[in-house]
């Protein structure tokens, strides 16, 4: 059994002070576990048709837009590898199904919208623009590089654009140097999210003590993150074959997996959040229109 790790604790802003977030040192046993957890939870639950309307829709103006003209053929790979980058906020409804799952209530895909109700979803949304800008800089730099090596010309054909890449030095050049960039930005991106939306989504955290969590995640468990990052890559370029298709099954399994890594890493609270109650205050017609305003109504 895993054993918690000493070091500094945060507070959630809707725990008790004297509550404190215990991050735990886990093994390659637990990724995997979290991994088959992820597999079972997503064959319970199949969402295949959600993603299918939420990718294709996307990918068929990419494709739509390649077919017109070359010049986006450079960032076909940027986009497919900005999935690593946006996936932990795309996962958001995943998270909250295999939660769903964990505490016996009803879990089907029409539930995967229920995190929209969240108490947290203003700190999730937040953390996830701060995901998409990071994507938007990775497509800047993915085009900077190319320009760079290559020039400004478009690709004339996608054979001539394939052959550039894969049998000249210059695309060696591009390979290498994108990549080493595409993993920087990787790295940034599992460092601030490996655990941030489904502790947001649990115990309704800050953005900022969400964010701080996971790099402790990481800085207690380095090697084990390298691993799950590695395969969270690696499941992801499977996804993209053929045409994308993969990732319907891949997104959902690495949603469901993530949440399952959260539980392992991080300590569940002694005292489960609790949403506060709001006492209802009856509105009389005859208050109308006075009532619409918070000067003129009467709290009893």
């Amino acid at each position: 059994m895993s054993t918690p790790v000493s070091g500094t604790v945060l507070s959630p802003p809707t725990s008790s002070s004297s509550e404190a977030i215990v991050v735990r040192k886990i093994s390659f046993a637990d990724i995997k576990d979290a991994l088959q957890l992820g597999w079972e939870d997503f064959k319970a639950v199949p969402t295949h048709a959600i993603m299918l309307a939420l990718i294709y829709p996307v990918l068929g103006i990419v494709l739509a837009r390649a077919t017109l003209g070359y010049s986006i053929l450079p960032l076909l790979f940027p986009l497919a590898a900005g999935f690593a980058l946006l996936g932990p906020f795309a996962a958001l409804g995943f998270y909250d199904l295999s939660r769903r799952r964990e505490n016996g209530e009803d879990a089907t895909a029409s539930h995967a919208l229920g995190v929209l109700s969240s108490p947290s979803i203003g700190a999730m949304l937040g953390l996830g623009g701060g995901l998409l800008i990071l994507f938007l800089v990775w497509l800047t730099a993915a085009q900077s590089i190319y320009s760079s090596i290559f020039g400004y010309a478009p690709a004339s054909s996608i054979p001539n654009f394939l052959d550039q890449v894969l049998t000249t030095s210059k695309g060696l050049s591009l390979i290498i140097i994108g990549c080493g960039v595409g993993f920087l930005f990787a790295l940034v991106a599992l460092c601030i999210s490996v655990v941030s939306f489904p502790m947001m989504l649990d115990r309704h955290a800050s953005a900022h003590d969400a964010v701080l969590t996971s790099l402790r995640v990481v800085a207690q468990n380095p090697v084990q993150m390298a691993i799950w990052g590695l395969i969270v890559a690696a499941l992801l370029v499977i996804g993209t074959v053929p045409f994308f298709l993969g990732l319907t099954v891949v997104i959902p399994v690495l949603g469901h997996a993530t949440w399952h890594l959260y539980r392992k890493v991080v300590e569940p609270p002694a005292t489960p959040y609790v949403p506060p109650q709001t006492e209802k205050v009856h509105r009389y017609a005859a208050e109308f229109p006075v009532s619409l305003f918070m000067w003129g109504r009467k709290h009893h």
